[in-house]
């Protein structure tokens, strides 16, 4: 009988077995691989922006002289009208004065200051600048007042004898005024201003109205200079009850600064006036030369004050929660990026406004996580930079997506 040789099972078993198991790897690779393979970032685009627009301003300027204004902090708001030519400017002259005398004999907010004694000299003056009809007040002999009385019978009253005798206490000569006052306007740029004697009855002292916008802003920025043009009354001993000759003052917001009075130079005003626009507080600062009389120049420089007032604009650069970016996914997911807040700024007449949008790389991410930023660049404007955040959360699709998506995304 012949004999059956049998083929032992495990030998037959040992492929199938080796090829299910590699199988098995293979898929549990490909499940971890798929389920832990990163995502890249996903797409990202930015939206376009529409800028906001603003208008040409239209001021309302007088018809004769020479006269310019600007905004204090915008400087793209100077204006002009008239000449550009030197023209005397009568008792302007008095806050080169001051602060000139203030250079060499400083104050401080609050203080007096030193006690001036009035001497023959000095009284002398009141018969000197009354003889030329220039304003004057009483000097009567003995007379003592502190350094900052003095400045507020010269510069609310426009008194000659006190801008006088300012000069000779604070110099000794006018001579030595004179040279002192050269220098003080070299050294702040006011290259179109002559001074020759301390109170504006020299017609040859001459300025420009832009070379005065900048005068002015210089009286402003001195407080005790700053505080005395804005009084409208006070009473010193010796001189008596000193009213402000500037009528306009807090008419308008106006707070200042100086009036001018001469037959060369016509009615002349330097004036300041602030207003609260945009919840920010913004001064207006102007020279009027040339006029008829005061009344006629107060009416004018109101008029003026009101167009410069009303072309403060306040532009609105982006809302909360504007779009500037999207991001979407392979797995149909996205969100905005939107900006994290408001954003206004106050401008002045015409302004252009451009956006950059950076986005960051964004995979998945939570709803109010920052995502990248805008830059808005505004003409005669500091750059405004607003944060850009998530308006809704980005999510894992889950493991069966990418199980059944493999690969996608990354």
């Amino acid at each position: 009988m012949p004999r059956v040789v049998r083929r032992p099972r495990s030998a037959v078993r040992r492929p199938v077995t080796i090829s299910v198991v590699a199988v098995l790897v293979l898929a549990v690779g490909y499940l971890v691989a798929a389920a832990v393979v990163p995502f890249a970032p996903a797409s990202a685009a930015t939206t376009t922006y529409s800028a906001p627009t603003s208008t040409v301003p239209d001021l309302t300027f007088p018809g004769y002289g020479a006269t310019a204004v600007e905004a204090t902090d915008f400087p793209e708001s100077l204006r002009t009208s008239g000449d550009r030519e030197q023209r005397s400017i009568a008792s302007i002259t008095k806050v080169v004065t001051a602060l000139v005398v203030l250079e060499e004999k400083p104050l401080e907010p609050g203080e007096r200051g030193p006690t001036i004694r009035f001497t023959k000299q000095m009284q002398g003056l009141y018969a000197t600048y009354l003889a030329k009809n220039g304003e004057v007040a009483p000097m009567p002999d003995g007379l003592r007042l502190s350094e900052y009385q003095t400045f507020q019978v010269m510069l609310m009253k426009s008194a000659n004898n006190y801008a006088g005798s300012l000069a000779l206490w604070a110099f000794g000569s006018m001579d030595a005024y004179e040279k002192a006052a050269g220098t003080w306007l070299d050294e702040h740029g006011l290259d179109d201003t002559v001074i020759h004697e301390p109170t504006g009855l020299d017609p040859r002292n001459r300025s420009t109205a832009t070379d005065l916008v900048d005068l002015g802003q210089l009286a402003l920025a001195n407080p005790v200079v700053k505080e005395i043009v804005g009084t409208k009354q006070v009473t010193v001993p010796g001189a008596g009850e000193i009213e402000n000759s500037n009528k306009l003052l807090g008419l308008d917001g106006v707070e200042g600064i100086k009036t001018g009075t001469l037959d060369e130079a016509g009615a002349c005003l330097l004036f300041a006036a602030t207003y609260e626009r945009g919840g920010r507080q913004v001064t207006v600062v102007g020279a009027m030369l040339g006029g008829v009389d005061h009344d006629s120049l107060d009416d004018d420089v109101q008029r003026l004050l009101r167009s410069v007032a009303d072309n403060f604009q306040l532009v609105t650069l982006t809302h909360e929660g504007q779009t500037f970016g999207t991001y979407s996914t392979p797995w149909q997911d996205g969100a905005d990026a939107v900006a994290a807040k408001a954003s206004e700024v106050l401008v002045w007449g015409k302004s252009t406004v451009t956006a950059k949008t950076h986005l960051d790389p964004v995979t998945v991410g939570d709803r109010g996580e920052r995502v990248g930023r805008v830059r808005f660049t505004i003409s005669d404007h500091a750059a405004v930079t607003v944060p850009l955040e998530l308006d809704r959360s980005i999510t894992d699709p889950g493991v069966w997506w990418r199980w059944t998506n493999p690969f996608q995304g990354t």
